[in-house]
Parts: C-alpha cells; structure tokens; sequence
C-alpha cells in the first residue's frame, strides 16, 4: 500500500520505535482536540499507517472500521478505551491475558 508518509519515519511509528496504540494516540492532542468523533478522526487520518509489531502495518481505517462514525470521544480515556478495544477486536494486539 502507499501511504502519505513512511511508516516508520518521524510521522509514523518513528523508526519502529512505536506501535499500534502509542502511534494512534500521538495523533491526538489532549488540551485541543477533544471532543471529537470517530469518523472525525478516519476522515483525517484513516490513511495513516500504524505499524502493529515488526511485521504488520495497517491504516487508521482499518483499525476504527468496525466502530460507529458517530462514537465520540470527550477525552483522552475514552479515546484510550476505544482504541484498545478496536486493536484487540481485529487480533492487533500483541499480548493476550491468559483466562481462569
């Protein structure tokens, strides 16, 4: 895929040194962006790469496709909530909790 940037320069996970969840985050900035919506944030920056591990980069897109456009978020947790909940759904995080 061609993406707007490298994904792995000072606009993307800035020479592998940041995945998945720390990449969408830094995307966003606490004291101005909020309140925002999902489909907000894909309309800027869905084209995005976030590198997942070593291997795999995928879009912003494809990371919030499955979330409602209309989700909003009023602040950093909420975002963090959202996100984590999203990367884990399509299997793109990399650690699992080991059930009882």
């Amino acid at each position: 895929m061609d993406w707007p940037h490298d994904p792995d320069g000072d606009k993307g996970s800035e020479g592998r040194r940041k995945y998945g969840h720390a990449v969408l985050a830094k995307k966003v900035d606490e004291g101005e962006d909020f309140p925002f919506t999902v489909g907000e944030y894909v309309e800027q920056y869905g084209d995005h790469p976030v590198r997942i591990d070593y291997e795999r980069v995928v879009s912003v897109e494809d990371i919030f496709e499955d979330i409602d456009d209309d989700t909003q978020f009023e602040d950093f947790p909420e975002f963090h909530k959202t996100a984590g909940k999203a990367l884990r759904e399509k299997d793109y995080w990399p650690y699992r909790l080991e059930s009882a």
